[in-house]
């Protein structure tokens, strides 16, 4: 059977299936709306019966002579009441002979004994027998409601009594015969069951005819996949031509080999095409997807910003680089048009707009940005080539950062500076190691030969003592000049700084100095080796507690701005004098008793091997202070995710903030 046939029969079983299930829910309803209107008329008559009977029985047991203690007495003369009132009897018969349902009508006593009976009077004084409540018949289902209306005949009553002094007295029995109520149904039966039947028949024809129709275009889409295929297949021939069989990807291969269904089911030959092509472009898609991860490496290993727009302006290449220059995000740019990206107030997007809006070109002209930083802009436009009035297929835009190649520079000089001072320093190290070891030696030798308690053994006891301060020195030396390996991950420079103070709470405590905290409630993400950038914090913040010696209050504070990352740390101490300041940083200069002069030279050797900045400010009596600035990740000031910064978890006072900057105090 055709593919299609079956979907024809398919869709036609389904609307046949719901025709009859919606005709069974309405016929259901039918029935019971009729059983429901039958009973209530029923019902209706019962209680006029009932109405008429009090009547009788007010009226006539009043003419009547007979002893209310006896019960027989009293039960015959209600039965000659109601036997001979004429008011009574009348409705009892009209009641039979017009309702096309009763069958039958009695007035029982609370025995069951009948009192009056229409219209076969001879049951009068007899028991009669129990019949079902036709009020059941209003919760039956469809199926059983068909069969006791169409099964074999069978007698309900509809019953309503007559109390006296709050006691049963007497009932009124209606009995309904399901003949009767098959003789009433079965008009409607046999019109709502021509009606369904109608309404198959044409529900049947009219899915199937449009089943039918909505499948006709498939030889339209059959059509034209044909022409589509026969335009793929022309270039595909054009490029097997230049690219070798054997070369050829499998999948390629086996969808240029794959058979052309065959037939005339016309469903089958489309999902066919259908699939070829499908194909044909996942193998397109492999490829543009290839391209695609190729150009984004690419883009993301450039330090200069490009951007690529469409002849609308509207951004659709952009490497990484650009939010460093714009300060927005990637997904934020990619759509956009220019004037949503570049902003007149700024410089620099002041010069980009107008060189789109002017349709003019940038060769390498140089921007200084609102926060200083010099740079370098291009911008191209692409052309047609090959129409008559060149218009513009988009455009290239290119940022490069001046300020970058001069840090660049700048750090491969003291690169340089400082792998010319390692090597001098090693050698100088060597050269004088050797001396001092042979000295050592024979300095023993020499105290062995001198005798205990000569005074010449305390000049030489002087003499090994300085020897050993010399060699603690060139052995410093050495290892300050010799390479550092730096670890560099991304990290949160908040739980760094909170971990600094954490591991100077002790030396804070037994100085009296209390600590004033401040940090964003955001990640501050830079790129460094987080042991050495916590040695050279730590190294500021021991130094600032040195300072203080009767105690005060050490301020600690992370901010950043477009590019820089900033930890200050200022101190209340007496300052540093001016003639000094300079050589602060020096390798072993320092003005403590106990000082190495090793810390602060660290700490700025530390900061040079991450690109980054140490300023100090110090006035004598009014304290210091030292900021230390790092390079951001990416520009900007929004709330940054940081990506591998597990051990950076910021605790306390550090990460729960709710604001932009909260300070916090803590004292010992």
């Amino acid at each position: 059977m055709r593919l299609k046939t079956k979907l024809v029969l398919a869709i036609t079983g389904l609307v046949f299936a719901v025709v009859v299930l919606f005709s069974w829910m309405w016929l259901s309803q039918m029935l019971q709306q009729h059983i429901q209107e039958s009973w209530f008329f029923t019902d209706s008559q019962a209680h006029e019966v009932l109405l008429e009977v009090q009547t009788a029985l007010d009226t006539g047991l009043s003419q009547r002579h007979f002893d209310p203690r006896d019960p027989a007495a009293v039960e015959a003369a209600v039965a000659d009441t109601l036997r001979q009132d004429p008011g009574l009897n009348l409705q009892l018969t009209a009641i039979e002979n017009y309702s096309p349902t009763v069958l039958d009508i009695a007035i029982v006593d609370t025995h069951g004994r009948a009192l009056v009976t229409a219209p076969d009077a001879t049951l009068e004084g007899q028991v009669l027998p129990h019949r079902p409540d036709y009020g059941a018949l209003l919760h039956r289902s469809l199926i059983r409601t068909l069969r006791i209306v169409f099964g074999p005949p069978r007698v309900y009553d509809v019953t309503r009594g007559l109390d006296l002094d709050n006691r049963p007295f007497l009932n009124v029995r209606i009995g309904i015969n399901t003949t009767f109520l098959r003789n009433a149904f079965h008009p409607w039966l046999v019109e709502s069951l021509t009606f369904i039947g109608v309404a198959m028949i044409i529900s049947i024809v009219v899915a199937a005819f449009v089943a039918n129709l909505a499948l006709h275009p498939i030889g339209q889409i059959s059509r034209r996949l044909d022409a589509l295929a026969a335009v793929e297949a022309v270039a595909e021939d054009s490029v097997r031509r230049d690219i070798p069989r054997a070369a050829e990807p499998p999948d390629v291969a086996e969808a240029a080999s794959a058979p052309e269904p065959r037939g005339g089911d016309e469903v089958a030959q489309v999902s066919g095409k259908i699939d070829r092509l499908g194909q044909r472009i996942r193998n397109v898609e492999e490829v543009f997807s290839a391209l695609r991860e190729n150009l984004d490496q690419i883009l993301s290993n450039l330090q200069d910003g490009v951007m690529l727009f469409t002849r609308d302006a509207r951004a659709v290449l952009v490497s990484s680089s650009v939010e460093r220059f714009l300060n927005i995000g990637r997904e934020r740019i990619f759509g956009a048009e220019v004037r949503e990206i570049f902003d007149r107030g700024t410089r620099l997007g002041r010069t980009v707009r107008d060189a789109f809006e002017g349709g003019m070109s940038i060769v390498q002209e140089e921007v200084t940005t609102e926060t200083g930083r010099r740079v370098e802009v291009s911008l191209d436009f692409i052309h047609d080539a090959h129409s008559a009035d060149r218009h513009s297929l988009g455009a290239l835009l290119t940022l490069h950062d001046l300020e970058s190649v001069r840090e660049i520079e700048s750090e491969l000089e003291v690169s340089r500076r400082m792998a010319s001072i390692g090597r001098l320093t090693a050698g100088v190290g060597h050269e004088v190691k050797n001396p001092i070891n042979a000295i050592v030696v024979h300095l023993e030798l020499l105290r062995n030969k001198v005798q205990a308690g000569d005074d010449a053994m305390r000049h030489l006891d002087v003499i090994q003592n300085e020897i050993r301060r010399l060699d603690r020195v060139v052995q410093t030396l050495v290892d300050f000049s010799r390479p550092v390996e730096l670890q560099m991950r991304d990290q949160d420079l908040r739980g760094i700084v909170s971990r600094v103070l954490m591991l100077a709470s002790a030396d804070f405590q037994t100085r009296g100095i209390e600590v004033e905290s401040q940090a964003p409630a955001w990640p501050v993400v830079s790129r460094v080796d987080a042991d050495l950038v916590e040695q050279a914090v730590l190294n500021i913040v021991l130094n600032g507690a040195q300072a203080m010696a009767s105690g005060g209050v050490l301020s600690v504070r992370l901010s950043e701005d477009t590019r820089w990352a900033s930890i200050l740390v200022r101190d209340q101490g007496e300052g540093i004098p001016e003639e000094i300041r300079p050589r602060i940083f020096d390798l072993y200069f320092t003005t403590k008793k106990e000082g190495s002069g090793i810390g602060l030279a660290m700490t700025w050797r530390i900061v040079q091997l991450h690109h980054g900045q140490i300023d100090v400010e110090s006035k004598a009596g009014n304290g210091t202070t030292f900021v230390l600035r790092l390079p951001l990740i990416s520009a900007g000031s929004g709330q940054r995710v940081v990506t591998e910064a597990a051990e950076g978890v910021v605790p306390g006072e550090w990460a729960d903030r709710a604001g932009e900057t909260q300070p916090e105090r803590s004292g010992p």
